[in-house]
Protein backbone atom coordinates (compact mmCIF):
# COMPACT_ATOMS: atom_id res chain seq x y z
CA UNK A 1 0.00 0.00 0.00
CA UNK A 2 1.34 3.41 -0.92
CA UNK A 3 2.48 5.43 2.08
CA UNK A 4 0.49 8.49 1.03
CA UNK A 5 -2.75 6.50 1.37
CA UNK A 6 -2.22 5.67 5.04
CA UNK A 7 -3.07 9.11 6.50
CA UNK A 8 -6.17 9.26 4.32
CA UNK A 9 -7.37 5.84 5.46
CA UNK A 10 -6.75 6.74 9.09
CA UNK A 11 -8.74 9.94 8.64
CA UNK A 12 -11.65 8.17 6.98
CA UNK A 13 -11.78 5.60 9.78
CA UNK A 14 -12.31 8.30 12.40
CA UNK A 15 -15.90 8.89 13.60
CA UNK A 16 -17.59 11.69 11.70
CA UNK A 17 -14.99 11.70 8.91
CA UNK A 18 -16.50 9.21 6.51
CA UNK A 19 -18.60 10.39 3.58
CA UNK A 20 -21.61 8.56 5.06
CA UNK A 21 -21.22 9.93 8.60
CA UNK A 22 -24.55 10.11 10.40
CA UNK A 23 -26.16 13.50 10.78
CA UNK A 24 -27.34 12.57 14.28
CA UNK A 25 -25.89 10.58 17.16
CA UNK A 26 -28.54 8.00 18.05
CA UNK A 27 -28.22 4.91 20.20
CA UNK A 28 -29.64 2.59 22.82
CA UNK A 29 -28.69 3.14 26.44
CA UNK A 30 -29.35 0.99 29.49
CA UNK A 31 -30.01 2.57 32.89
CA UNK A 32 -31.16 0.77 36.02
CA UNK A 33 -32.72 -2.15 34.21
CA UNK A 34 -34.53 -0.16 31.51
CA UNK A 35 -33.54 0.67 27.94
CA UNK A 36 -33.76 4.12 26.39
CA UNK A 37 -33.32 5.57 22.94
CA UNK A 38 -31.12 8.66 23.17
CA UNK A 39 -30.49 11.16 20.38
CA UNK A 40 -27.86 13.91 20.48
CA UNK A 41 -28.26 16.84 18.08
CA UNK A 42 -25.44 19.27 17.35
CA UNK A 43 -27.08 22.61 16.61
CA UNK A 44 -23.92 23.82 14.94
CA UNK A 45 -24.55 21.23 12.23
CA UNK A 46 -28.30 20.68 12.22
CA UNK A 47 -31.36 22.90 12.56
CA UNK A 48 -33.92 21.73 15.12
CA UNK A 49 -37.40 23.02 14.30
CA UNK A 50 -41.00 22.69 15.52
CA UNK A 51 -44.07 21.90 13.41
CA UNK A 52 -47.73 21.94 14.37
CA UNK A 53 -49.76 22.82 11.28
CA UNK A 54 -49.11 22.67 7.57
CA UNK A 55 -48.31 26.33 6.76
CA UNK A 56 -50.30 26.14 3.52
CA UNK A 57 -53.43 24.18 4.48
CA UNK A 58 -53.51 25.08 8.17
CA UNK A 59 -54.22 21.45 9.03
CA UNK A 60 -52.36 19.92 11.99
CA UNK A 61 -49.73 17.38 11.02
CA UNK A 62 -50.81 15.19 13.94
CA UNK A 63 -48.23 12.48 13.32
CA UNK A 64 -44.56 12.10 12.57
CA UNK A 65 -45.45 10.13 9.45
CA UNK A 66 -47.54 13.00 8.07
CA UNK A 67 -44.66 15.39 8.72
CA UNK A 68 -42.22 13.01 7.05
CA UNK A 69 -44.39 12.82 3.93
CA UNK A 70 -44.80 16.61 3.89
CA UNK A 71 -41.03 17.05 3.94
CA UNK A 72 -40.55 14.39 1.28
CA UNK A 73 -42.79 16.24 -1.18
CA UNK A 74 -40.51 19.24 -0.71
CA UNK A 75 -37.30 17.33 -1.21
CA UNK A 76 -36.45 17.29 2.51
CA UNK A 77 -35.73 13.98 4.22
CA UNK A 78 -36.85 13.74 7.83
CA UNK A 79 -33.76 12.79 9.84
CA UNK A 80 -35.25 13.04 13.34
CA UNK A 81 -38.61 13.74 14.96
CA UNK A 82 -40.19 13.64 18.41
CA UNK A 83 -43.43 14.81 19.98
CA UNK A 84 -43.15 18.24 21.58
CA UNK A 85 -44.84 19.61 24.71
CA UNK A 86 -48.08 18.71 26.44
CA UNK A 87 -51.34 19.76 24.79
CA UNK A 88 -55.00 20.12 25.74
CA UNK A 89 -58.16 18.16 24.86
CA UNK A 90 -58.57 20.26 21.71
CA UNK A 91 -55.14 19.07 20.48
CA UNK A 92 -53.61 22.54 20.88
CA UNK A 93 -50.42 23.27 22.86
CA UNK A 94 -51.28 23.81 26.52
CA UNK A 95 -48.51 26.34 27.00
CA UNK A 96 -46.01 28.44 25.09
CA UNK A 97 -45.52 27.43 21.49
CA UNK A 98 -43.24 29.44 19.19
CA UNK A 99 -42.72 28.40 15.59
CA UNK A 100 -40.08 30.15 13.46
CA UNK A 101 -40.15 33.28 15.60
CA UNK A 102 -43.95 33.53 15.81
CA UNK A 103 -45.64 33.02 19.18
CA UNK A 104 -48.66 30.86 18.32
CA UNK A 105 -49.65 30.13 21.94
CA UNK A 106 -48.52 32.40 24.83
CA UNK A 107 -46.69 31.33 27.97
CA UNK A 108 -49.02 29.62 30.46
CA UNK A 109 -48.29 30.42 34.11
CA UNK A 110 -51.63 29.25 35.49
CA UNK A 111 -51.29 26.99 38.53
CA UNK A 112 -53.63 24.05 38.09
CA UNK A 113 -54.29 20.94 40.09
CA UNK A 114 -51.39 18.44 39.80
CA UNK A 115 -54.00 15.65 39.78
CA UNK A 116 -55.32 17.04 36.50
CA UNK A 117 -52.14 16.49 34.55
CA UNK A 118 -48.36 16.59 34.47
CA UNK A 119 -48.30 20.18 33.21
CA UNK A 120 -49.54 21.29 36.64
CA UNK A 121 -46.88 19.30 38.48
CA UNK A 122 -44.74 22.35 39.15
CA UNK A 123 -42.44 23.76 38.18
CA UNK A 124 -43.07 23.29 34.49
CA UNK A 125 -40.70 24.67 31.90
CA UNK A 126 -39.77 25.71 28.41
CA UNK A 127 -37.41 24.25 25.85
CA UNK A 128 -36.23 27.09 23.63
CA UNK A 129 -33.97 27.70 20.67
CA UNK A 130 -33.03 31.38 20.50
CA UNK A 131 -32.52 33.38 17.27
CA UNK A 132 -28.74 32.92 17.63
CA UNK A 133 -29.21 29.14 17.35
CA UNK A 134 -28.45 28.35 21.00
CA UNK A 135 -30.81 26.20 23.05
CA UNK A 136 -31.81 26.09 26.71
CA UNK A 137 -34.26 24.52 29.13
CA UNK A 138 -35.69 27.02 31.62
CA UNK A 139 -38.43 26.93 34.20
CA UNK A 140 -41.44 28.83 32.92
CA UNK A 141 -40.91 31.57 35.52
CA UNK A 142 -37.23 31.90 34.60
CA UNK A 143 -38.06 32.04 30.90
CA UNK A 144 -40.46 34.90 31.53
CA UNK A 145 -37.92 36.70 33.72
CA UNK A 146 -35.24 36.36 31.04
CA UNK A 147 -37.41 38.31 28.63
CA UNK A 148 -35.65 36.87 25.59
CA UNK A 149 -37.36 36.29 22.27
CA UNK A 150 -37.52 32.73 20.96
CA UNK A 151 -37.12 31.29 17.50
CA UNK A 152 -38.57 27.92 18.48
CA UNK A 153 -40.10 27.01 21.85
CA UNK A 154 -42.43 24.54 23.52
CA UNK A 155 -43.71 24.58 27.10
CA UNK A 156 -44.26 21.34 28.95
CA UNK A 157 -44.01 19.91 32.39
CA UNK A 158 -42.86 19.04 34.82
CA UNK A 159 -39.22 20.03 34.88
CA UNK A 160 -37.17 16.87 35.43
CA UNK A 161 -34.02 18.66 36.56
CA UNK A 162 -33.44 22.20 37.79
CA UNK A 163 -29.83 23.32 38.10
CA UNK A 164 -28.68 19.73 38.55
CA UNK A 165 -31.31 18.79 41.12
CA UNK A 166 -34.27 16.46 40.69
CA UNK A 167 -37.72 17.98 40.83
CA UNK A 168 -38.71 17.84 44.52
CA UNK A 169 -42.15 16.53 43.57
CA UNK A 170 -40.73 13.20 42.42
CA UNK A 171 -41.00 10.10 44.62
CA UNK A 172 -38.24 7.48 44.40
CA UNK A 173 -40.50 4.43 44.64
CA UNK A 174 -43.52 5.89 42.82
CA UNK A 175 -45.72 3.28 41.17
CA UNK A 176 -46.73 5.70 38.38
CA UNK A 177 -44.95 3.94 35.53
CA UNK A 178 -45.25 5.13 31.93
CA UNK A 179 -43.30 5.42 28.73
CA UNK A 180 -41.69 8.85 29.05
CA UNK A 181 -39.84 11.32 26.85
CA UNK A 182 -37.75 14.35 27.71
CA UNK A 183 -35.17 16.81 26.48
CA UNK A 184 -32.22 18.79 27.76
CA UNK A 185 -29.74 21.27 26.37
CA UNK A 186 -26.52 19.74 27.63
CA UNK A 187 -24.70 22.76 26.22
CA UNK A 188 -26.09 25.70 24.23
CA UNK A 189 -25.36 23.76 21.04
CA UNK A 190 -25.96 20.13 22.12
CA UNK A 191 -29.56 19.00 22.59
CA UNK A 192 -30.32 15.56 24.00
CA UNK A 193 -33.63 13.73 23.60
CA UNK A 194 -34.50 10.49 25.38
CA UNK A 195 -37.49 8.16 25.39
CA UNK A 196 -37.95 5.08 27.53
CA UNK A 197 -38.50 1.74 25.84
CA UNK A 198 -40.73 0.67 28.73
CA UNK A 199 -42.63 2.21 31.66
CA UNK A 200 -40.60 4.16 34.26
CA UNK A 201 -41.43 6.68 36.98
CA UNK A 202 -40.44 10.34 37.04
CA UNK A 203 -37.68 9.86 39.61
CA UNK A 204 -35.87 7.27 37.52
CA UNK A 205 -36.35 9.25 34.32
CA UNK A 206 -34.97 12.40 35.93
CA UNK A 207 -31.92 10.53 37.22
CA UNK A 208 -31.28 9.22 33.70
CA UNK A 209 -30.80 12.80 32.53
CA UNK A 210 -28.74 13.77 35.59
CA UNK A 211 -26.59 10.72 36.24
CA UNK A 212 -26.23 9.11 32.80
CA UNK A 213 -26.66 11.95 30.28
CA UNK A 214 -24.92 14.67 32.29
CA UNK A 215 -27.67 17.29 32.03
CA UNK A 216 -28.35 20.04 34.55
CA UNK A 217 -31.75 21.22 33.36
CA UNK A 218 -34.17 18.82 31.68
CA UNK A 219 -37.81 18.97 30.67
CA UNK A 220 -40.44 16.24 30.52
CA UNK A 221 -42.23 16.15 27.17
CA UNK A 222 -45.00 13.57 27.50
CA UNK A 223 -45.92 10.10 28.63
CA UNK A 224 -47.48 7.05 27.07
CA UNK A 225 -47.84 8.57 23.59
CA UNK A 226 -44.17 9.51 23.23
CA UNK A 227 -41.98 8.34 20.39
CA UNK A 228 -38.69 9.30 18.74
CA UNK A 229 -38.08 8.76 15.04
CA UNK A 230 -34.62 8.48 13.48
CA UNK A 231 -34.10 8.09 9.75
CA UNK A 232 -32.86 4.56 8.99
CA UNK A 233 -33.75 3.30 12.47
CA UNK A 234 -37.49 3.89 12.68
CA UNK A 235 -39.45 4.55 15.86
CA UNK A 236 -38.61 4.07 19.51
CA UNK A 237 -40.72 4.58 22.61
CA UNK A 238 -44.39 3.86 23.22
CA UNK A 239 -46.11 1.10 21.23
CA UNK A 240 -47.82 2.37 18.08
CA UNK A 241 -51.32 1.54 19.33
CA UNK A 242 -50.87 3.98 22.26
CA UNK A 243 -49.84 6.94 20.11
CA UNK A 244 -52.36 9.76 19.62
CA UNK A 245 -52.22 12.87 17.42
CA UNK A 246 -49.51 15.33 18.46
CA UNK A 247 -49.75 19.11 18.75
CA UNK A 248 -46.21 20.13 17.92
CA UNK A 249 -43.45 17.91 16.59
CA UNK A 250 -39.70 18.45 16.87
CA UNK A 251 -37.89 17.81 13.60
CA UNK A 252 -34.53 17.83 11.91
CA UNK A 253 -34.78 17.77 8.12
CA UNK A 254 -31.99 17.24 5.62
CA UNK A 255 -30.66 20.45 4.17
CA UNK A 256 -32.18 21.47 0.83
Amino acid sequence: MSCWLLPLLVLLSMPGCTPTARALDSGELAFEGQNYRVVHINLMREQLTLHWRDPHSGQPFGSIENLRQWGETRGRRLLFAANAGIYDHKFAPLGLYVENGKTVVPLNLAHGNPASGNFSLLPNGVFVVYPDGHAAVRTSAAFKADGKSAQWATQSGPMLLIDGKLNEQFVDDSSSLKWRSGVCAKTPTEVVFAVSEGPVNFHTFGRLFRDKLGCRDALYLDGSISQLYVDGEGYAGAPAFMVKPYAGIFAVFSKP
